[in-house]
């Protein structure tokens, strides 16, 4: 492990937790494909990676910031946050049955959709 490994995973993290808690994206949209190009991860590895990395700073600090100014909905977070632990085993297991292609792919084409979704919003 290199010191500029470090630095470039400190500064990857700052730059995507920044911009996640600015537009309230989740990380691994930035995330997944900087591990991708930057640190030549397979698919399956940044996915495993970016979803290690949220677990405590996203669940924490950044909601930290917004429940002191009462934009945070607890009661509905909470059942969310059930729903997306049992959707996120579920997730996980079928991922691991597919390819990186397949992966890959599936989370462009999420990508774009969105993208086009929010363009063509008023």
């Amino acid at each position: 492990m290199s010191l500029l490994w470090v630095l470039g995973g400190l500064a990857l993290g700052i730059a995507v937790g920044s911009v996640s808690g600015l537009i309230g994206l989740g990380g691994g949209v930035f995330l997944i494909p900087a591990l991708t190009y930057f640190y030549g991860m397979s698919q399956k590895r940044a996915q495993g990676t970016s979803i290690a990395t949220l677990l405590l700073p996203v669940g924490a600090l950044a909601f930290w910031s917004y429940y002191k100014q009462g934009h945070a909905d607890l009661k509905l977070a909470l059942f969310i946050a059930v729903g997306f632990t049992i959707g996120g085993w579920f997730g996980g297991q079928y991922a691991q049955h597919l390819s990186d292609t397949a992966l890959r792919r599936g989370f462009a084409v999420l990508l774009v959709a969105l993208a086009i979704k929010l363009f063509m919003q008023r």
